[in-house]
């Protein structure tokens, strides 16, 4: 048994937590504000921010240029404005795609060069962060991608379509505000493609190699919450036990990620949404889902099993690819139509190369390594749409070797 556990973010988890901003020591008295450019000034919460730091006598500059699938050119431009405005920390407020640029924006900052000099896959010169970062604040309006309490950035470069992730402890924010009410904003869809976020980092964590006796305990947590509250969240927005249960799983699932970290189901994501800008990250990982676990039920049964009795649904690894479908009918995104994202069952070739080349190194904590023709053979299967565990006209699954 081997683990280390080191996260080193204040979490302040409460109702209003936005207004603790004027009461709490931030680090440092000049902040970029990052942030994307319509629902948190629609919704108020840029207002609200802002006032609390003006209480607190913290002055700051505003960058809301930030993206889905966020580029790697907003984050070079938006380190140049907190070059050029001598900002002293990084405030991200939003989603996981802000989060995920105020922690590249703060690394570059202090490094200097291009953000792909620090990146380890694709066309990335895994270059050593010698500087560290300037302290990160975030302050959170989903419950999705744990990046609130994790120290991973995950950013497109869009010339090449290679979207992909940075790690390191300097990434960990200093403070994060994290308030279930900013997340009822959210449509029903999207909280949906949220919720597969968290599941699929939780469980995902729970079949890697890497797994240990803590990250089990709070995979599973977080497994049986968004089961449980899901649902309820998409059918009624305004449910804040609902919400407020959801972005404590994604707490979980962002801790479960620092512990033993994300399968090659991840790479299989960035690959659709690097050519696809408009497919949600949660989206894509609920198109992967079921053909992806389906695949290891013949790897690690027993780890799939318990991720089946943590969702309260069957005894059985089966069982787990059988909630997953049900989660999304419950969900009412069990016949989304994926074209309109773009993804094209002729581009399987590309995606599975951009898999492999871009973030192969998740492929590392798989229990069983995938090559080239495995990746391909998971695609295929997400774009049969309807086969969950594939059967022969006699009933008998089939194997996903016997698969073309």
């Amino acid at each position: 048994m081997y683990f280390n556990f080191h996260i080193p973010t204040k979490i302040i988890f409460k109702n209003d937590a936005v207004e603790d901003i004027s009461n709490q020591k931030l680090p440092g008295i000049k902040a970029l504000i990052v942030t994307g450019g319509t629902s948190v000034k629609k919704y108020g919460y840029l207002d609200r921010l802002t006032y609390e730091l003006k209480q607190n006598r913290i002055s700051y500059v505003i960058y809301d240029k930030i993206t889905p699938n966020p580029f790697k050119s907003a984050v070079q431009e938006a380190t140049e404005l907190a070059k050029l405005e001598k900002c002293d920390f990084v405030i991200g407020l939003g989603g996981g795609s802000v989060m995920d640029s105020a922690k590249s924006i703060a690394l570059l900052y202090k490094n200097g060069g291009d953000l792909w000099d620090y990146v380890g896959g694709g066309t990335g010169k895994a270059m050593p962060v010698r500087n560290g970062a300037l302290p990160i604040v975030t302050v959170s309006t989903t419950a999705a991608t744990g990046s609130e309490v994790n120290p991973f950035a995950v950013i497109t470069k869009e010339i090449t379509c290679e979207k992909a992730g940075l790690g390191n402890e300097c990434l960990y924010p200093a403070i994060s505000f994290i308030d279930p009410k900013l997340t009822v904003s959210i449509p029903g869809e999207l909280t949906a493609f949220h919720g597969f976020d968290i599941l699929t980092h939780a469980a995902e964590a729970y079949i890697n190699k890497n797994a240990n006796p803590l990250s089990d305990m709070l995979a599973l947590k977080s497994i049986a919450l968004v089961a449980e509250y899901l649902p309820k969240a998409v059918e009624n927005g305004e449910n804040l036990e609902a919400r407020r249960n959801l972005s404590y799983a994604n707490i979980l699932s962002g801790f479960v990620e620092s512990l033993s970290g994300c399968t090659s189901e991840h790479s299989l994501e960035h690959a659709l949404s690097a050519y696809h800008q408009n497919l949600p990250h949660g989206a894509g990982l609920a198109f992967l889902a079921e053909d992806y676990f389906n695949y290891f039920l013949n790897i690690c049964p027993e780890r799939i099993k318990d991720l089946s009795v943590a969702a309260g649904y069957y005894n059985s690894a089966e069982g787990f690819i059988e909630f997953l479908n049900a989660l999304k009918k419950k969900c009412f995104i069990d016949n989304v139509d994926y074209k309109k994202y773009g993804l094209n069952k002729n581009m399987i070739l590309i995606y599975t190369k951009n898999a492999i080349d871009v973030m192969g190194n998740l492929f590392k904590n798989d229990r069983k390594t995938l090559d080239f023709k495995d990746v391909m053979k998971i695609y295929n299967c997400c774009f049969m749409q309807g086969v969950l565990i594939p059967k022969n006209q006699t009933g008998e699954q089939i194997k996903f070797n016997d698969i073309v």
